[in-house]
């Protein structure tokens, strides 16, 4: 690192800043799940369970809630303390992190993630709707751009844009999956009105429609996908957020960045050329669904090496684990 930093300070940047980012956008696959459903009729139901199944979530949600009704996956995802990826304990979580380090964050940034905490605490179920998650994502939002905005460019800010940038791949690799594996009910549903819909209704979750039209103009799957999985430009797509993540590894890693490269900067490194080099077709190819997965575990992966090389109290060569032999099988 260029500069001493606890780990401890360090690890809670860095958790604050990815609570907030997976609230966020899981206020944006509600939403727009919440947009496709409006004039739905039949198999409404059906509808809800992709989303506890992207998640990865089923057997927690299924041994409290038993039924995937609206009401039940929306408590569940949104409001559910138990649940620990929910909206609600993902905020307080980044909540509690931001108060342990007060000292390093902005007074500003602290009142927004406190804002937003309240927010979460008094919601009624009744009342989620989506002018509710509008809402929370806009909080969210206003707190990653008060971070931008007043925190100095010190270690803080890169372990926050790190962590930032790592679960916004995540979770926008989890979004194009629920549409490319989930979301459309039948084959014969493919280029049809519902289909255009959808596909517009995941650009407009990702604040991505306005950008997508000045680039391809109109909507179909294979352009979806390669803007949101391979644009260079775009602050959403997934090799957009693995360049901004490999600069602030950079930034943490100062004068060691050219030397050896540890764990995190060479799994880090190995990923983003894998998109730099690939063609959407070459990705479809293999199944989107496939390749999203894999994508999901080797972020994973990145993350584990993030916590050894930075996080753990130990000595350097020990925190950092040696290269596992092979590759290894992604999970869902």
């Amino acid at each position: 690192m260029t500069a001493p930093m606890l780990a401890r300070v360090a690890n809670t940047v860095y958790w604050m800043s990815r609570y907030v980012e997976r609230a966020e956008n899981t206020a944006r696959f509600i939403d727009v799940n919440l947009q496709l459903t409006l004039d739905r009729t039949g198999g409404i139901n059906a509808q809800w369970m992709p989303l506890v199944s992207i998640a990865g979530a089923e057997k927690a949600f299924i041994e409290r809630y038993k039924e995937p009704t609206r009401d039940n996956v929306l408590h569940f995802l949104t409001l559910d303390p138990d649940y620990p990826n929910s909206i609600f304990s993902c905020v307080a979580a980044a909540r509690e992190n931001a108060r342990t380090v007060r000292e390093t964050i902005t007074t500003e940034m602290w009142e927004q993630v406190n804002e937003l905490y309240h927010v979460m605490r008094n919601a009624q179920p009744e009342f989620l709707s989506h002018h509710f998650y509008r809402g929370a994502k806009r909080t969210a939002m206003l707190f990653t751009a008060i971070t931008d905005n007043a925190m100095s460019r010190t270690l803080g800010w890169d372990f926050a844009q790190l962590g930032r940038m790592l679960e916004r791949a995540d979770n926008t690799s989890r979004i194009l999956d629920v549409k490319y594996f989930l979301l459309l009910p039948t084959p014969e549903d493919v280029g049809s009105n519902l289909d255009v819909i959808q596909w517009r209704a995941l650009l407009h979750s990702t604040d991505a429609l306005e950008m997508y039209r000045q680039t391809y103009g109109p909507i179909t799957p294979r352009n979806v996908a390669d803007f949101l999985v391979l644009n260079r430009d775009f602050p959403r797509s997934m090799a957009f957020c693995l360049y901004r993540a490999a600069r602030a590894l950079t930034r943490i890693r100062g004068d060691d960045a050219h030397h050896s490269p540890n764990l995190v900067r060479r799994r880090l490194g190995q990923l983003q050329s894998d998109l730099e080099y690939a063609t959407i077709d070459e990705v479809i190819g293999q199944g989107m669904h496939e390749y999203l997965d894999g994508f999901q575990t080797r972020l994973n992966q990145i993350g584990d090496a993030v916590n050894a090389a930075f996080f753990q109290p130990r000595d350097r060569e020990e925190a950092e684990p040696s290269e596992p032999k092979g590759t290894p099988a992604a999970t869902s």
